[in-house]
């Protein structure tokens, strides 16, 4: 079969050499229609279930909530690990397939068991809801809105209205998420002294702001041959029809909002803060979907931005170089085809020292190109990524490609040679030689081949996160190699018919001068280890010996330490710190970096938005540094910026950077090369025992940035109930439980519409109530019968301390 393969080859030369330059163009194109991504897709389909209960502590959360939605995701059909996090008002559950699990087949698994908690979890928590399909490796993009201290509310609504929904509107993002700035709020802030005065309760105000703003339907009318709509509009469009809302009192509508309380337009109490090169801002993280281009979706993003940009009222500024995955991607891209070429070109130099003949180097060579868009090719058809990995496994295989062809163009060169020696009767037509030459090696070349494929088989053998990764790379190498066999079994035989009968390398008696001067320095040698092989043996052994040896004490990691151009520094301060003072702390920090001429840029995300798949506190923040390294180098600065941070008070650095970090998270939960689970029933128990465990590994040379996850007992003012007090003054649990739970921590009771833009309406109390334990013991709490009394009468407020946060 194959002998058929190789004389079809030269028998319809100029159909194969016709049919390889076409394969080479749509290969090319093919080329530049693959998606490129700096890693394969690193994350196991990850589906994350998030709850948000704003009037829960997190030891609640984490028992009413995280423990039955991790219960019933737990057996579900390909989970592998649940991971979770319970905070002040928040669950997030994070449920890990297996790798090649359908991530739409995983989302309904999940959508299947949630279903089933809804009967166990209690009845005032909003259902769990899914985040969209993104993976922790999609966060590609961070963009930084910035202007006046004045217009912090209309930075916030551009980015959440516009730059937000047109970004969104791009196919393969998945998700993007403001924070920072002020989100723009119509508020009622209740008076308890003016409620006191005109005997109305609480419930009477939510009741007028729930129903206030709706417009109702009254069917249809025909008249005179045509049907009308019956529409009754009765939504607000302004604070003068909101202060005008009736309140009902003693049963009739006598009083407006505005007499119980004041109606205005304010910023939403914010849990994050953003900031770009220390200047207050909105920082909007773009997420893409797995499997997206993230250069040409990159691409895309900028376009729109510069549409944005141009409409952007007065100073009002972008800020869109703070972090870009494809920066990197570029970058490392670059470097390997910069390796691919050098290899190309150090083989192409080596060959014709070896061959000393154009025709000869040209038809070797050729296998480079052609191998390495059999694989585009074959990527492009399964649908494959071009990424570091895949790039590598074909820089790796350059130096073998040519293998095959040499081997075949070598045997066909000295069989010309002979043929040409003989009697001019007894020479053989040009293409029977070729044949016979290339039929000669060619279980030679095929058998080499599937020994080189064999070698790299363990490969696919590697599970999880590094399987991921470094398969690929196999497949890249052997889809090569196997190519490189193609070429040599049909396009070399052709080209070997073309150019070589003609070649007057062909005539000359010498072979080159560089595999002259190798024999003679090569014989001496051969014939030393053929008198005396036991030396030689035995010297290849304590080489061996040796290297084995050495093994043990060469460094060993996963990956080798990249420089992506950013750092990405997780900084934490103390529990219970509040935002105002961990945002005082970050714009220290954005300070210090940028007083380095290394540093470019910064932005900080301090706290959690409103959309965030991550439970971080407001003593929490992350930074991200775009730098350049000018005259120190790279340890040098990193050293330096570890020094300055020390003088941070209260808190904790760790500097990485940002697709190492995710990587480190995908391995353990945690952004840490090396993370230490302890897992109990005791939070003070395992707290304590942490802290040993630290103290242990602190005294190991080359550990740097250790700490402590930040889970410890944060102050929390309890407001505890007295039952018997409540029952004599003729209240109820409701009427209590609701000024602490609305009046103190707010209730959306509906939207106010302003063209095509929504706005929560929320009501709560004045801020002057809700400032310390003696105003929030001050506010009265009102009976539907009239009664009113302080809420210090009925209920306890005591200083106490509850945990922050449950993994």
């Amino acid at each position: 079969m194959l002998n058929a393969l190789i004389r079809w080859s030269i028998q319809n030369r100029l159909v194969v050499l016709v049919a390889a330059l076409a394969f080479t163009g749509v290969g090319l194109y093919l080329a530049f229609q693959l998606p490129i991504d700096v890693f394969p897709d690193l994350t196991a389909p990850t589906v994350t279930v998030i709850t948000e209960v704003h009037n829960m502590a997190p030891e609640e959360v984490e028992t009413l909530v995280t423990f039955p939605i991790e219960t019933a995701v737990n057996g579900a059909t390909g989970v592998r690990r649940v991971r979770s996090a319970s905070g002040v008002g928040i669950s997030i559950v994070w449920v890990e397939f297996d790798w090649g699990m359908d991530i739409y087949r995983a989302r309904q698994i999940v959508s299947e068991k949630l279903q089933l908690t809804q009967s166990v979890l209690p009845a005032d928590v909003p259902a769990p809801v899914m985040a969209p399909i993104s993976s922790i490796m999609g966060e590609i993009m961070l963009i930084g809105v910035t202007g006046r201290p004045e217009q912090m509310m209309e930075i916030r609504t551009i980015s959440d209205w516009t730059i937000r929904r047109r970004i969104l509107s791009l196919a393969g993002v998945s998700q993007v998420i403001p924070l920072g700035g002020q989100v723009r709020q119509y508020q009622i802030l209740v008076d308890p002294e003016r409620m006191r005065h005109h005997k109305v309760t609480l419930d009477a105000v939510l009741k007028a702001a729930a129903t206030t703003s709706q417009n109702s339907s009254g069917g249809f009318y025909v008249h005179g041959g045509k049907e009308f709509l019956i529409r009754g509009l009765g939504r607000v469009q302004n604070l003068d029809q909101l202060r005008n809302t009736p309140v009902e009192h003693h049963g009739t509508p006598s009083l407006r909002l505005q007499d119980v309380a004041d109606v205005q337009i304010g910023p939403k109490v914010r849990r994050g803060v953003g900031s770009i090169n220390g200047q207050e801002g909105v920082v909007l993280a773009v997420l893409k979907q797995p499997e997206a281009d993230t250069l040409k979706l990159t691409q895309r993003i900028d376009e729109i931005l510069d549409e944005i940009e141009r409409g952007l009222p007065e100073g009002i500024d972008l800020e869109r170089f703070i972090f870009r995955q494809s920066d990197f991607i570029e970058l490392a891209v670059s470097n390997v085809l910069r390796a691919l070429r050098d290899g190309a070109i150090l083989v192409v130099v080596i060959l014709f020292l070896f061959l000393l003949n154009f025709r000869t180097t040209f038809i070797s060579i050729t296998a480079i190109p052609l191998s390495l868009i059999f694989t585009v090719t074959l990527f492009w058809f399964f649908g494959a990524t071009v990424n570091t990995m895949t790039l590598g496994g074909m820089a790796i295989a350059i130096g073998a490609l040519v293998d095959d062809a040499i081997i075949d163009v070598e045997n066909v060169f000295r069989r010309l040679r002979q043929n040409l020696k003989r009697r001019p009767e007894d020479r053989k037509p040009s293409d029977q030689v070729i044949f016979e030459a290339s039929s000669e090696v060619r279980y030679p070349i095929m058998f080499a081949t599937f020994i080189v494929i064999v070698v790299f088989i363990p490969l696919f053998a590697l599970t999880g996160l590094e399987g991921r990764m470094l398969r690929p790379l196999g497949i890249s190498y052997i889809v090569s190699i196997f190519g490189s066999l193609v070429v040599a079994l049909t396009v070399t035989p052709a080209l070997c018919s073309y150019l070589l009968p003609s070649s007057k390398a062909v005539h000359r008696e010498k072979e080159s001068w560089m595999v002259r001067k190798l024999r003679d320095w090569y014989a001496p040698l051969l014939r030393f280890s053929l008198a005396k092989p036991l030396p030689v043996l035995v010297l290849a052994g304590l080489l061996l010996v040796v290297s084995l040896i050495a093994v043990p004490f060469m460094g060993r990691t996963f990956l080798p330490e990249f420089n992506e151009g950013t750092l990405t520094i997780a900084m934490v301060s103390l529990p219970g710190t509040s935002l105002e003072e961990s945002d005082r702390l970050g714009g220290i920090t954005e300070e210090i970096l940028l007083s380095n001429e290394e540093v470019l840029s910064t932005a900080r995300r301090t706290g959690r938005a409103e959309l965030d798949e991550h439970a971080q506190e407001v003593n929490g923040a992350e930074i991200d540094v775009r730098f350049q390294l000018k005259q120190r180098d790279r340890e040098e600065f990193l050293s330096s910026l570890r020094q300055q941070l020390t003088i941070v008070p209260g808190t904790h650095f760790s500097i990485g950077q940002p697709i190492s970090h995710r990587i480190d998270h995908m391995l353990s939960g945690t952004r840490a090369a090396v993370a230490v689970k302890l897992f109990g029933p005791d939070l003070l128990t395992m707290r304590s025992l942490a802290r040993q465990i630290r103290d242990v590994m602190n005294e190991i040379p080359g550990v740097v940035d250790l700490q402590v996850e930040p889970q410890t007992h944060v102050p929390q003012l309890q407001v505890r109930f007295d039952r018997e007090a409540i029952a004599a003054q003729g209240l109820s649990m409701y009427e209590v439980s609701q000024i602490v739970d609305v009046g103190l921590n707010g209730e959306v009771t509906g939207q106010i519409l302003e063209e095509q833009r929504a706005w929560d309406l929320q009501v709560r109390l004045l801020e002057e109530y809700r400032t310390d334990p003696d105003a929030i013991g001050r506010v009265r709490v009102e009976s539907p019968a009239g009664r009113s009394v302080p809420l210090m009468e009925v209920a306890e407020i005591v200083v106490d301390s509850g945990p922050n946060r449950i993994s």
